[in-house]
């Protein structure tokens, strides 16, 4: 049996996510993964099954280290406020420290391939960030609101502003980055929003 090579792992992963995110789904392939990251395609297939055991692979493994970066400190028994902003200090860092994977991880999102992932990698983030939510609403820090309504509301604003900083711009301003300040301002209005 052959030992398992990291380094030749790590440049298959490392390709796979530069490939993804240009070429898109629909344009990865093998072929191409093996060329780009100099390895033989028998090799990657010692690694993995097919195209996609590698693709479900690599997303459960950059949304675990996504979780655990989000999860960093987080306590779902802490003040609600203090919580959300520790939450969205967590996500912005990690998004704009791996802008890459996110965008592997938001190509697969919105694939078929999402499914086969979905269940395994979101369970201990589900229930960290439920127990949140119950805890902020029956100590009155929450509105109760459809979970819809509440990520919504407390979610998309940080991607938001995620997007435009890993754009560089905003549909108003050709230079855009995002500061410490206005990612807290604006975390402290989505608070303000969903405190009663």
């Amino acid at each position: 049996m052959r030992t398992r090579d990291e380094n030749k792992i790590a440049a298959i992963k490392e390709k796979a996510i530069e490939l993804m995110v240009s070429d898109g789904l629909d344009g990865f392939s093998i072929q191409k993964l093996a060329k780009a990251a100099g390895v033989s395609p028998a090799t990657i297939y010692i690694y993995y099954k097919d195209k996609e055991d590698l693709i479900v692979q690599l997303s459960t493994d950059l949304t675990y280290k996504m979780l655990d970066h989000s999860m960093q400190g987080f306590d779902p028994e802490m003040d609600f406020a203090e919580g959300m902003r520790l939450q969205w200090k967590n996500r912005a860092n990690h998004c704009m420290k791996y802008p890459l994977e996110l965008a592997f991880i938001e190509h697969i999102r919105y694939s078929p391939l999402y499914e086969k992932t979905k269940a395994e990698m979101t369970a201990r983030f589900k229930d960290e960030m439920g127990r949140f939510v119950h805890c902020a609403i029956k100590n009155k820090q929450l509105h109760k609101l459809p979970f819809e309504v509440y990520w919504s509301v407390a979610f998309a604003p940080l991607y938001q502003l995620i997007k435009f900083h890993s754009q560089g711009r905003s549909h108003k301003n050709e230079h855009f980055v995002l500061s410490n300040k206005l990612l807290m301002q604006t975390c402290d209005l989505v608070i303000k929003a969903l405190t009663p």
